[in-house]
């Protein structure tokens, strides 16, 4: 349990830091900022296919439900960072 209220903490401290951070980025930073999410979301495919691998079911079942997210996210991200990079190229 103590390990639990440990790990608790530093998600929601995570949390707030993340909103800190993110309400302060000025709007043309935005589609940097969704690249480097898109390779956290990498990271986190990483993970899942760990995950996938085990012999527990429970824990392949939340593998692949993760992977399956995380693929989602990395996909739209860069079809998103794509569109908007497309509208500040300059037009012949």
């Amino acid at each position: 349990m103590d390990a639990f209220v440990g790990v608790f903490t530093v998600f929601v401290l995570a949390m707030f830091l993340g909103f800190a951070v993110i309400t302060k980025v000025p709007p043309l930073l935005h589609t940097p900022l969704m690249s480097g999410s898109n390779a956290v979301s990498g990271i986190t495919i990483i993970g899942a296919l760990l995950s996938v691998a085990t012999p527990n079911r429970l824990t392949t079942a939340l593998g692949f439900v993760a992977l399956v997210f995380a693929t989602i996210n990395v996909v739209g991200g860069f079809l998103v960072t794509h569109r908007m990079l497309h509208m500040f190229r300059k037009r012949d």
